[in-house]
């Protein structure tokens, strides 16, 4: 009786002076530094991840993980190959490489999951994941243009660039395609080249030039360019848009339209030009030059025409110098009217004409030759 009441009254003071018996440490433990990361959709995030023993018996483990999102893949290599188990030596480690494929289609926000390590002695441990979606998930085709509005005149060439997005999970073969307005001409380029088509690999993006003219005789006006990059299973479409100001076209010639007139060789003769503003949009700083015969000159009254409004004309006189040693002939002198935009020519055809002067001069001679003649048969005609 004595012996349990002292049995008891030890048991009683070994619990109140608060003696435990320690606790065992975990043989296992997964280490990696960077468990929490930031990612877009479609990533691929590689975890270097360290499982140690801290005991001194092998341990061989398995792996699996914990709330790892429906859709989200991932592989457990070591050494380049994909493994099931892994033994580690007593006190030892060995190295793991976790990677997880987020899908394209998944939605912002924060995602927390584990990875499990179970070993056969039926110990396990886990190591706690983050990762941060940092914008909006999709499945598609994107299509988006840096720049989509262009501003120029009818005889302009206008550059686009585009760029195409395969937000899927497989290589896309897409054919491009556009629906411009009837006389334009488009042309897709990259890489220097004109392509019809361009192939993507999953959730890769690629840059595409476009070239768009319009039609000689466009008029001026706001045109839209539908574009299109299209696959058997998906597509995407953007709209390109080319202003036009207007089509800039210029003609010189006369008011009666006549691109002839004679000349005295040594002589002056004033003509009067016409230049007209065939097109849409006004014409500014137009010079007035001519390229004429050797020794020939010619001067405008007014050499720069400020500006001219479509439509309309103005009225020039240029003054042609022969020179004074020309020859009776045709000659040829060519005008021109120079705009930044445009330009114009007109050929003359000039005809010379000796001097009235030289007419008489040659009548002189003429009888002067015929006097002396007449004097010499007078005289020695009867011997």
């Amino acid at each position: 009786m004595r012996k349990k009441v002292l049995v008891l009254l030890l048991a009683l003071f070994v619990g109140g002076i608060g003696i435990h018996t320690p606790a065992l440490a975990a043989s296992l433990t997964l280490f990696t530094p960077y468990t929490g990361v930031s990612v877009t959709p479609g990533e691929t995030v590689n975890y270097s991840v360290e499982l140690i023993n801290n005991s001194s018996s092998i341990q061989t483990t398995t792996f699996d993980t914990s709330n790892l999102p429906k859709d989200w893949n991932y592989t457990i290599t070591s050494d380049g190959r994909e493994i099931e188990q892994l033994s580690v030596k007593g006190n030892d480690s060995q190295e793991i490489n976790f990677e997880v494929q987020v899908p394209l289609k998944v939605e912002k926000g924060k995602y927390q999951f584990k990875l499990i390590a179970q070993a056969n002695s039926g110990e396990s441990t886990s190591l706690p994941f983050l990762i941060n979606i940092t914008e909006q998930g999709t499945f598609k085709t994107e299509l988006e243009a840096e720049q989509p509005n262009m501003e120029g005149h009818a005889g302009s060439t206008f550059s686009y660039q585009v760029t195409l997005k395969n937000r899927t999970a497989d290589e896309q073969h897409y054919a491009l395609s556009s629906a411009a307005p009837k006389g334009w001409d488009v042309q897709f380029k990259a890489d220097g080249n004109n392509i019809t088509s361009a192939t993507l690999e999953p959730n890769s993006t690629k840059d595409i030039d476009i070239e768009i003219k319009p039609p000689e005789k466009v008029k001026a006006d706001t045109y839209k360019i539908p574009i299109k990059a299209a696959t058997n299973a998906t597509s995407a479409s953007t709209e390109l848009e080319a202003v036009i100001t207007g089509n800039y076209e210029i003609k010189l010639s006369t008011p009666s339209g006549k691109l002839n007139t004679d000349i005295t060789a040594g002589r002056e003769k004033t003509i009067e030009l016409q230049i007209t503003n065939s097109g849409t949009a006004p014409l500014r700083q137009i010079e007035l030059d001519g390229e004429m015969p050797p020794n020939w000159d010619i001067t405008f009254e007014q050499k720069t025409i400020q500006k001219i409004e479509p439509g309309q004309s103005e009225k020039v006189k240029a003054t042609i110098k022969a020179d004074k040693d020309a020859i009776a002939g045709d000659y040829v002198a060519v005008l021109k009217a120079t705009a930044p935009e445009a330009s114009s020519e007109a050929t003359f055809r000039i005809s010379v004409e000796t001097s009235v002067l030289w007419g008489f001069v040659g009548v002189l001679i003429i009888l002067a030759v015929l006097a002396g003649m007449y004097y010499l048969f007078k005289k020695y005609g009867r011997r």
